[in-house]
């Protein structure tokens, strides 16, 4: 069968397993992988265990990342760390810049912690203050909005942009790096089109069905505000410290050598988030004197929710590395050999329209990006049929962002954050496509644009 073919039943297989039979994503992921690799090219003894090799790559180099960064957010919102940071916000930009406020911490917090999370935890904070002011609920809502989706999908360690980067062959610390650099421009722009909806649109709060506001702590109950950023700030340092140094050893080795062996271990993933969980979890302990069994009990929860996410981005990962061994590659470069010379910039528009057709089409962002990046990644092959991203003429951080700025778009029915967006905050469906989903397209054709200028303007040297 013809690869391009392949690529297509492949896709076909996960949007109809998952929308038309609502099937769990992880299963429709693992079904197209196998049927993908039976129909590929190997021996017929290893197509079923090469879907199980791949899966298991994926899963120990993203698994112990995802679990720990579900503790760290299960740890922060009990212990006040989250509550804090919030607050910091708004008293450092004040009542006046309270949307800005909401914006930087829904900016931060969905760094370590799910968007879900953040919108849960944020959403009564924007309802207090609709009460004190009477005024700007929807742009409360959208600001929250605007930072917490442009991290969660740009910004490791959440699924999505960590197993793009595996499969694009970034590291962690320059994902980190470029991503929450090309975030602040379009959470900006998200700011400012959620102020213009608010004005031509205003919409009042609402009861949610009975439920009872939650009661926010008091400020004697919250933790210090350093000792509340150190969970996010300590895993991010150590990360980019390895990157800085890497970047600085590869033009003075002998200088940076002995430096480089430490930072390698300091700036691992792994080992930085670990001390990242372990810092939040001994705040949960001084903040709340939790029993044993109590932290115990927050821990174990943590890791259940993590686990769903972990088995959904390693199946992503092996039909993307399915989709690699169906050639698809080779197959897909012919389509464009008489655009060879603009290579680069049509392979971010590629990988925009892709992705944002892929959340379109079945709703989960995550999906979409793990989708379209191991697809790209298919694309991107030498002669010898090996991943070689300086194909692109820059470095494959830009690809990774272009993919994760298009699934930002499109967002409907068929997506979770839609509904948490629409029930969380009390509003229609009709005046959620009219705030969320156009939010969604702003973020991300801003966060594309700011992608293909720093990739022609700072294209760095992509990775050898």
């Amino acid at each position: 069968m013809h690869p391009l073919l392949i690529l297509l039943l492949g896709i076909a297989i996960v949007l109809g397993m998952i929308i038309v039979l609502r099937v769990n994503a992880f299963i429709a992921l693992i079904t197209a992988s196998i049927v993908v690799s039976l129909l590929s090219p190997g021996e017929t003894a290893i197509k079923i265990s090469r879907v199980a090799d791949a899966f298991g790559a994926t899963a120990g180099k993203i698994g112990i990342v995802i679990a720990l960064a579900a503790v760290i957010g299960g740890c922060m919102m009990e212990s006040g760390a989250a509550d804090r940071i919030v607050r910091a916000f708004l008293a450092l930009l004040g009542e006046k810049r309270t949307s800005v406020a909401l914006m930087g911490s829904g900016y931060v917090l969905a760094i370590p912690v799910f968007f879900d999370t953040v919108f849960y935890l944020l959403v009564p904070l924007a309802r207090s203050l609709y009460l004190r002011t009477r005024q700007n609920y929807l742009l409360y809502l959208m600001a929250i909005a605007a930072g917490g989706a442009i991290t969660h999908t740009l910004v490791p360690p959440t699924p999505g942009p960590l197993v793009m980067a595996d499969l694009l062959g970034v590291d962690i610390g320059t994902m980190i790096l470029v991503g929450g650099l090309v975030a602040i421009p379009a959470a900006v722009c998200g700011l400012i089109f959620s102020n213009f909806v608010n004005r031509i649109n205003p919409i009042e709060m609402r009861s949610l069905d009975g439920k009872t506001e939650p009661t926010p702590m008091e400020a004697h109950e919250l933790p210090p505000l350093l000792f509340s950023l150190l969970p996010v700030v300590l895993p991010v340092l150590m990360i980019s410290t390895d990157t800085v140094v890497d970047r600085l050893h590869k033009i003075d080795p002998q200088t940076w050598s002995f430096w480089k062996e430490w930072t390698a271990v300091v700036g691992n993933p792994n080992l930085a988030l670990l001390a990242s969980a372990a810092v939040a979890v001994l705040l949960y302990v001084r903040q709340r004197r939790p029993t044993r069994q109590q932290v115990s009990d927050l821990v174990e929860q943590s890791l259940m929710s993590a686990g769903v996410i972990i088995l959904i981005t390693a199946g992503g990962g092996a039909f993307g590395a399915m989709l690699k061994d169906a050639q698809i590659g080779p197959a897909i470069q012919e389509l464009f050999q008489s655009k060879e010379a603009s290579g680069g910039p049509m392979y971010l528009v590629l990988a925009f329209l892709v992705g944002a057709l892929l959340k379109i089409a079945q709703g989960s962002g995550t999906v979409a990006m793990i989708t379209t990046a191991g697809m790209l990644a298919a694309m991107l092959t030498d002669s010898q049929d090996r991943y070689d991203p300086s194909l692109l003429g820059f470095h494959p951080v830009y690809l990774a962002l272009a993919v994760g700025s298009g699934s930002l778009v499109g967002s409907w029915m068929n997506d979770s954050g839609f509904w948490i967006f629409a029930k969380m905050g009390g509003l229609t469906e009709v005046e959620t496509l009219k705030s969320w989903t156009l939010l969604l397209i702003v973020l991300g054709c801003s966060a594309f644009v700011v992608t293909v200028v720093l990739s022609q303007l700072l294209p760095l040297s992509p990775p050898t």
